[in-house]
């Protein structure tokens, strides 16, 4: 594992969103579509996640998790991807990490 200084975890924008809309990706067993609020600063944005195998779309509407921001768009399936949703992975799986308690769409993380 690479050691890092505190300026480059200063690079990393971290961020709450909340998940507005979600669905399967056609021609994928573990891609899911996200439209994610970040508040008025950043505003909606289409994030792709490797998720699917752990939730289902409508289960994660409504809710709140944890986002890196400031990645570099990627193309995944054809559609853009702007940012990553945080997880933990148990049993293989991966699991969302949300705040304790709702808190403000972009509220970011320091």
């Amino acid at each position: 594992m690479d050691i890092i200084n505190i300026d480059d975890l200063k690079k990393i924008d971290l961020r709450i969103g909340k998940i507005v809309t979600c669905q399967k990706v056609e021609g994928s067993e573990k891609l899911l579509k996200l439209e994610v609020d970040f508040g008025s600063e950043i505003g909606q944005r289409q994030i792709i996640s490797g998720i699917a195998k752990s939730y289902e779309p409508e289960f994660l509407i409504g809710k709140q998790a944890l986002f890196i921001v400031n990645l570099e768009p990627r193309e995944i399936m054809g559609m853009q991807s702007n940012g990553m949703i945080l997880c933990a992975t148990l049993d293989n799986l991966p699991i969302i990490l949300e705040p304790e308690k709702e808190v403000l769409p972009g509220s970011q993380i320091k």
